[in-house]
């Protein structure tokens, strides 16, 4: 009896959990950030922000565990300029992502030296479907890839541009914050 009423708590917590994938992260980095509006698995509800590819500053960018602003500035900061379109880093001032490399198609996304007329710097966000369109092609968006990696304490994915009809929603969503 005693194995059964366990098997049917863990069963009911293993199916609980299943759930929370396409729940919120709980951000618990400073503003102004954008992060992905589904937790996905990250495995510490730290949720998905943009991020410079290992430590410190870095010309590509992947999606990454939020990080704590309670350090200050954090690699995972970008802030959305709707007047020019540019989604700017925080942390390293004066640069902005960039389609930089498109027919990779693992790094697309550069940080590069902000440049307020060049196209592969611009993205529309529409509050709506909360989707960043890139500027050049307005049918594809900024999205998370499929399969997450472990990045030492926290976690990583790529971070793409795809056709923003055939991707889930919860690939493709970001909130940003101010």
């Amino acid at each position: 009896m005693l194995k059964t009423v366990i098997m049917a708590v863990s069963f009911a917590l293993v199916m609980g959990s299943l759930g929370d994938e396409d729940a919120p992260p709980v951000i618990q980095s400073g503003t102004p950030v954008i992060y992905l509006a589904a937790n996905l698995d990250e495995k510490d509800k730290l949720g998905w922000c943009i991020d410079t590819r290992g430590r410190g500053f870095a010309e590509t960018l992947h999606a990454h565990s939020c990080k704590s602003g309670t350090r200050g500035v954090t690699d995972t900061q970008f802030a959305y300029d709707a007047e020019v379109g540019q989604i700017q880093s925080v942390a390293f001032t004066g640069k902005c992502m960039t389609l930089s490399d498109p027919e990779n198609t693992k790094l697309p996304f550069g940080l590069l030296d902000c440049a307020p007329d060049e196209v592969s710097q611009r993205f529309l966000y529409d509050s709506q479907s909360m989707e960043f369109r890139l500027g050049g092609n307005a049918s594809n968006c900024v999205v998370v890839g499929q399969e997450s990696a472990s990045a030492g304490p926290f976690m990583s994915r790529d971070l793409l541009y795809a056709d923003c009809g055939s991707t889930e929603d919860r690939f493709k969503q970001w909130v940003v914050k101010e």
